[in-house]
């Protein structure tokens, strides 16, 4: 079982997914997740681009509540993904892992605030975390955090 940090940067990896699908960013974000996640095998890298196209292509159809719930599924799917291939990593390549996934976020974050989706500003959004652990990249933000009684 991934401990906090891991299962948040998984959850982070999910959401970026879902964000970057149909922005000008995709290509060169899907071309690095692949690589990443195929660690280093051409042929899974394939099948990993293979999937991430099924992805957008899912995300560009329904739009409302539907496009809602198929954002939030492929969300979970590519959460999985990475969360179980890191359960599968030894530690050594864990933490390189982990280290590739987070400067994936961050660069994706820098790329939103010089102006991607929407007009710039924005990085990963809509995070659902369970437990209480978060992730947040980028520079120039903000987060408050309130849990329990007076909150």
């Amino acid at each position: 079982m991934l401990g906090e940090s891991l299962t948040a940067l998984a959850t982070a990896l999910g959401a970026a997914v879902v964000q970057a699908a149909g922005t000008d960013a995709w290509a060169g974000f899907r071309g690095r997740l692949a690589r990443l996640v195929g660690l280093g095998d051409s042929g899974r890298e394939r099948v990993e681009l293979e999937r991430l196209d099924r992805t957008a292509a899912a995300l560009s159809e329904p739009a409302g509540e539907a496009g809602e719930r198929e954002r939030q599924r492929q969300q979970v799917v590519w959460e999985t993904r990475v969360a179980d291939l890191m359960e599968r990593l030894p530690d050594d390549q864990r933490a390189r892992f982990a280290a590739e996934c987070r400067a994936l976020l961050e660069e994706a974050a820098r790329r939103a605030e010089r102006g991607g989706p929407a007009g710039g500003g924005g990085g990963v959004s809509g995070n659902t975390f369970h437990g209480p652990a978060a992730v947040q990249t980028g520079s120039h933000n903000q987060q408050h955090n309130h849990f329990g009684r007076g909150a």
